[in-house]
């Protein structure tokens, strides 16, 4: 038993979170940060027995060691530990939090004081004679007085099914990742990483890439119609008469996409679509009641701050993470759509009382969560407390925190509202000329009761179309073919690759961040002047090897079913070694093969279209310690090496400093150091102008300041 008169100390992961909590609790308790993890891999510096860190040949087991700066931090724990009546470690309740507390367990030594109170308790030694501290876990999905209080009444032991879980997903990563590396550094260059996760989102954007190289651009046209009704009184004066339709059928034919093709061909109709006469066909009416959608996931969080607040991936959970540690949200892992029964009522109170009861439904809204990958039963992400308003925040918090716990506070309330009802119409005409008969369509819509769209705003296109009835005649006013070119797939941005990833089954919804962070910093990909990911020549030349020689690796069904061997593991229905070694057997054995088969010419030279000025002989394109350069084929006859040129990618605009007078233009740069991309001007350094953002971007914010 505990001491008496003695505080008791909890362990979290940060010093926000650590006094957060504290300003709930009393005088009986200390909260420390353990700032982390207090003990991983080792990082550098390998046992010569082991394989970077990992012992192979004792069922994997990690060699872990205290990082430098743990070290000072790690020791203020264990004299504040050897005062307390008790040790309460309350890391998050996710596979990550639960290995914090496993770890802070092994390296603070209280394992064997728990042991000793086990042994005592059977013994019935009174607590006079044993002081040492109890260990508890306690888990919480929100930093509240109310939820704090609660756990600390229902501590429970450490899961170990969720800390070999995340050792397993530790091991593997840590096993995969550095001996492709290593490969890649014998082939390629030194420094270069791959990785399970980190090569199948490569991939992704490779593929992508490779679309858009083959796309061929078509051309073709859309014709539409100008019309009014034609009606003996005077049409009411909200409603217009005039509106347009689109031609989709001829003689009965449907046109086929993506639309007419020939240039002379829709000329022709124009002309005799100008002779014909209109009339309604049909029109079908009907209200479409359209629902909410479920509160916020980690991936759905991520993907609309991409969306509506143009946040990359790890600013949306850095800004997350400092909300939820504030108590403002509940915990931002999650897979779940669930939401606690208070929270609802809550929700529906405020509803209530803001927006009246018909914004409120008869019944509680609840959302099934559709995430394969779903694993422990966090909540959504949603606020601690509804009646904290986006406007009562917006007095204390930072512009970028204020915008995100916006979003999610909006996302909440909306998803337990009722349904916006809209009216739709779909009007069918036909047009007769003395050749073809021709079918146009148009479709019209408008709200009858926003319901939920009242918070959750959507971009909500309005058509209200003239009164028509079967057999109402019309005029063309207007007969016009639009020409159009088909567009090549769009590349990914954070918002579009978060979602394919979790489609797939790949990596976590909470590693998404520091997937993307990853690819970008070790150059592999870089975001374009349209904030697009786009793999650079380095990405797609490692892309090739990896997947040429170790599809394993990057097959999208493989990687899932690793994700779903976690967790399995997290459920206590597989062994994490024998998965790993599963895993880790042939895949070794495929490097060594690699190795030897393999050459560094192979992996990394490709034609170009130069010849050598020199000799004659084709030049090729090679990796160096600084990059791609041109070099002569016929080496080592022929030495010659060339640097490939980087062109400068001018945007069609003046600089803002010096385009009226001196004609400069705004170009795309990037930094020396981590290839950022950054905007200047094309007379540089003669006229210095430089900015992170387009010039017309911070026109926009000077004109709505």
């Amino acid at each position: 038993m505990p001491a008496k008169n003695k505080t008791s100390l909890i362990i979290v992961e940060s010093p926000t979170k650590a006094r957060t909590i504290s300003s709930f609790l009393g005088k009986g308790y200390t909260v420390l940060s353990s700032y982390g993890h207090v003990r991983d891999l080792p990082t550098n510096k390998f046992d010569p027995k082991t394989r970077f860190g990992i012992d192979i040949n004792n069922n994997f087991e990690p060699q872990y060691v205290i990082p430098a700066k743990a070290k000072e931090n790690l020791s203020r724990l264990q004299k504040a530990a050897k005062k307390a009546g008790a040790i309460i470690l309350a890391s998050d309740e996710d596979r990550e939090g639960e290995s914090i507390a496993w770890h802070l367990i092994q390296a603070l030594n209280l394992e064997t004081w728990n042991m000793k109170h086990e042994i005592e308790d059977k013994k019935h030694v009174s607590s006079s004679k044993f002081y040492a501290p109890r260990v508890e876990r306690i888990v919480f999905h929100e930093i509240t007085k109310p939820a704090i209080e609660q756990a600390l009444t229902h501590p429970r032991s450490i899961n170990m099914d969720l800390v070999n879980a995340q050792q397993a997903r530790r091991v593997l990563d840590r096993l995969a990742g550095y001996e492709l590396s290593q490969f890649l550094w014998h082939k390629i260059k030194y420094g270069l990483s791959a990785g399970r996760v980190q090569s199948a989102a490569l991939r992704l954007l490779c593929e992508r890439e490779q679309q858009i190289n083959a796309f061929k651009q078509t051309q073709y046209y859309t014709i539409s119609a100008k019309l009014q009704k034609l009606q003996k009184t005077k049409p009411k004066l909200q409603i217009p008469n005039e509106f347009t339709a689109e031609l989709n059928r001829i003689n009965n034919e449907p046109i086929t996409e993506p639309g007419i093709l020939e240039k002379q061909k829709a000329d022709d109709i124009v002309t005799d679509l100008t002779r014909a006469d209109f009339s309604v066909a049909g029109v079908a009416k009907k209200n479409v009641a359209r629902s909410p959608l479920a509160p916020f996931t980690t991936s759905t969080l991520q993907q609309d701050a991409w969306n509506k607040l143009h946040c990359s991936s790890k600013q949306t959970m850095l800004l997350a993470q400092q909300l939820y540690e504030q108590g403002l949200i509940t915990y931002m892992r999650t897979d779940s759509t669930s939401l606690s029964y208070g929270s609802v009522v809550k929700a529906r109170k405020l509803i209530s009382e803001q927006f009246g009861t018909a914004y409120v439904p008869e019944t509680f809204i609840t959302y099934k969560t559709r995430s394969r990958m779903a694993q422990e039963a966090h909540e959504a992400i949603r606020p601690t407390d509804p009646f904290q308003t986006p406007e009562t925040f917006s007095a204390q918090g930072d512009a970028k925190q204020h915008k995100l716990y916006a979003l999610i506070w909006s996302r909440f309330i909306a998803c337990q509202m009722a349904k916006a009802i809209l009216a739709q119409t779909s009007v069918t005409i036909c047009a007769q000329s003395q050749k073809n008969a021709y079918e146009l369509k148009t479709n019209g819509q408008y709200v009858v009761f926003d319901g939920f769209l009242r918070v959750w705003k959507i971009n909500q296109k309005e058509t209200i179309l003239p009164d028509l009835a079967k057999n109402d005649q019309l005029k063309a006013t207007a007969v016009t073919a639009e020409e159009h070119f088909t567009q090549p797939p769009a590349r990914y941005n954070d918002a579009s690759l978060v979602k394919t990833l979790e489609q797939l089954g790949i990596g976590r919804p909470s590693t998404y961040a520091s997937i993307m962070n990853t690819i970008i910093n070790r150059m592999y990909v870089e975001r374009t002047a349209a904030r697009s990911l786009q793999p650079t020549p380095l990405g797609i030349l490692v892309n090739d090897l990896v997947v040429t020689h170790f599809y394993d690796i990057v097959d999208y069904q493989f990687t899932a079913q690793i994700e779903q061997d976690f967790d399995t593991i997290a459920q206590g229905k597989k062994i994490w070694h024998e998965v790993i070694k599963a895993f880790y057997e042939p895949f070794h054995k495929n490097i060594e093969l690699k190795e030897k088969q393999v050459s560094r010419r192979e992996a990394t030279e490709r034609p170009s279209e130069q010849v050598c000025d020199k000799c004659g002989h084709p030049m090729v394109v090679k990796w160096g310690k600084y990059g791609q350069f041109l070099a002569c084929s016929n080496y080592p006859a022929c030495s010659n090496i060339k640097k490939i040129a980087q062109p400068k990618t001018e945007l069609d605009m003046p600089c803002p400093v010096c385009g009226s007078i001196q004609g400069g233009k705004v170009v795309v740069r990037k930094t020396k150091a981590r290839k950022r991309i950054f905007y200047g001007c094309s007379r540089w350094p003669t006229c210095n102008f430089a900015s992170w953002k387009k010039p017309e971007e911070q026109n926009e914010e000077k004109m709505t300041k």
